[in-house]
């Protein structure tokens, strides 16, 4: 249970209203134990001597005891709302936190879809857990003693039978908790993996038309529905064997407490009083008892849905800030300098190392442009992550006018650091909010100057509501080419294009383009990039020239450097790169 008292602090601001809605929860149930003593002396005082002018206070007491108990109900589901509603939101806006927080090597062993279920339905889950199932189950647990000590002091015969009748639950509950454990962790992964195909099949629902294999992923949808259907009914047919003794065992008690005393009524050691009220109270503790299953199922999905939570918490953050960051100098020159790094991601279940890069060492001026050009698989976009820091070095370092990177705060060094990555990633939002995203404070003037530049301007203009449209997910309504001059747009856009210092980290940014936009791109290119230090990713001839310089890579070493005219004249696997368009 320790990761549902590990939400404990997170409570403790609304510990005043959350122990009132308890309080007020136990006052509730404690008239409900009430009530049954106020029956008894009516049965056995004014009933049994026909004085009806007696019935007046009494019934007084019982409509009080009423009123109370329904004001009671009220207060606790008001005080407890807004603390549940909050906790809900709090957790959920920390577990997004930590995912923006984790590395992208962390991201990429996780699915998406998991992740959507444990940020989404398991905090619904927790909310409920606070909300209803906590509180009840601690209401439950001083309720409960207190009726069986009411009534065995009514009436020990009827205490005694409904308690022996009930002792078979706590065996029945504790092996029913271990099996119900299982089912809804099972249960919950499932609904992971089911929620990760509907997304990924929402996504490239283009492709799947395109191949004709909507039917297989529909039948794999249909596969993992059905495994999470079986997962389900063994829940549900555990709850239901739980509930069926739930009901049935309180009930078999309140017939033999019937039986016992009305045998003893008979017999006259009973008054006719004590045994209607012995049954009322009787009858009262069963429902704690049949609740007793609902609230276990909902624990114990809490306490899955806490566990698969604090996965996530818990995961350490491999790329932080230093203890004692260093500060880049108001003059930035923007000096970066590739010093003998190795990478390799991190170690694979069979304990082998895949390394992507090896003693690469490269050194870019203040406002140089550098194209990085090498065969798919050669390393390229992973040396480009390593500038913002995406991933860190193995070996080796990374420096910014002779800081290394890893000694800057993240935001510091992303702040310096503008990225375009080939596949233009677009967020169901506006133009604007799209381009702008990297710069908040943007104005709409910044905003078509990055535009221009990227030779945007022309199809945002034609869009509905030109920067104020909507382009969807993923920009999917969008070309390749308009997605892409975007993506960008927004690398290239800072409150002064012609600013000094700026690291631009561009991965082929041009590679969806026409000829023809291509040439009007780079000649507006040229500009910007000239007051900023580039590192570029070519597949073109074309962007390749656009830079100062080109460096070769060759399976994560760079063997050749030199300009675009130069490499083509004296490395024949440069030629063999540039193909024919060289």
């Amino acid at each position: 249970m320790r990761p549902l008292w590990r939400f404990l602090p997170f409570l403790r601001p609304f510990r005043v209203p959350l122990i009132a809605a308890n309080l007020l929860a136990i006052v509730t149930a404690s008239t409900a134990i009430a009530i049954p003593l106020v029956i008894a002396r009516v049965i056995d005082g004014p009933i049994a001597r026909r004085d009806f002018a007696g019935l007046l206070v009494p019934v007084g007491l019982v409509f009080l005891l009423g009123s109370l108990e329904s004001f009671g109900m009220w207060g606790r589901r008001w005080l407890v709302s807004k603390p549940a509603v909050t906790f809900e939101t709090t957790m959920r806006a920390k577990l997004f936190a930590k995912l923006q927080a984790l590395s992208i090597g962390r991201h990429d062993g996780w699915q998406s879809g998991q992740l959507l279920s444990r940020a989404i339905d398991d905090l619904v889950v927790m909310g409920q857990f606070v909300a209803f199932v906590g509180p009840f189950l601690i209401v439950n647990s001083v309720i409960m003693p207190t009726g069986l000590i009411v009534l065995f002091a009514m009436n020990w015969q009827v205490g005694l039978i409904f308690t022996v009748t009930s002792l078979p639950l706590t065996l029945f509950c504790a092996r029913f908790v271990r099996r119900f454990e299982t089912a809804s962790r099972r249960s919950q992964d499932q609904s992971g993996d089911l929620a990760t195909i509907a997304q990924e099949s929402a996504q490239g629902v283009r492709v799947l038309k395109a191949l004709g294999r909507g039917r297989f992923f529909g039948a794999r949808f249909t596969a993992l529905s059905r495994e999470l259907q079986r997962t389900e009914m063994v829940k549900v047919r555990l709850d239901a064997t739980l509930w069926a003794a739930l009901v049935t065992l309180p009930t078999i008690s309140i017939a033999l407490s019937l039986g016992v005393g009305g045998y003893a009524v008979v017999q006259g050691s009973m008054t006719m009083g004590t045994l209607v009220a012995s049954i009322a109270l009787a009858t009262f503790l069963q429902w704690p008892i049949i609740w007793l299953g609902f609230l276990l199922a909902e624990l114990f999905e809490a306490r899955t849905a806490a566990d698969r939570f604090w996965e996530i918490i818990d995961t350490p953050l491999d790329i932080t800030d230093p203890p004692k960051p260093a500060v880049l100098p108001a003059a930035l020159r923007g000096e970066l300098v590739i010093d003998g790094v190795r990478f390799a991601y991190p170690v694979t279940g069979d304990g082998q190392e895949k390394a992507v890069l090896e003693g690469v060492s490269l050194r870019i001026r203040p406002g140089e442009t550098v194209a990085l050009v090498g065969a798919t698989g050669s390393g390229k976009t992973a040396l480009l992550e390593l500038i913002p820091r995406l991933h860190d070095v193995t070996d080796g370092s990374i420096t910014i006018d002779g800081i290394d990177i890893a000694t800057l705060r993240l935001a510091e060094l992303r702040r310096v650091v503008t990225v375009a990555f080939e596949e233009p990633v677009l967020f169901s939002a506006s133009v604007r909010e799209n381009v702008a995203l990297g710069d908040p404070h943007a104005t709409d003037d910044d905003v078509r100057q990055a535009l221009d530049i990227a030779q945007a301007s022309e199809f945002v203009d034609a869009l509905p509501w030109g920067l104020d449209t909507r382009i969807g997910e993923q920009g999917m309504s969008l070309s390749g080419g308009q997605r892409q001059r975007l993506a960008l747009a927004r690398a290239v856009l800072t409150g002064d294009t012609e600013a000094t210092g700026r690291i631009m980290v561009l991965d082929d940014p041009l590679s969806a383009l026409d000829v023809e936009t291509e040439e009007r791109v780079q000649e507006r290119l040229r500009s910007v990039l000239s007051g900023a230090t580039t590192l570029l990713v070519a597949h073109r001839p074309s962007t390749a020239a656009l830079a100062d310089r080109v460096a070769l890579l060759v399976d994560g070493r760079i063997v050749a450097e030199g300009p675009h005219e130069k490499l083509l004249r004296t490395s024949s696997h440069y030629r063999e790169l540039m193909g024919g368009q060289a």
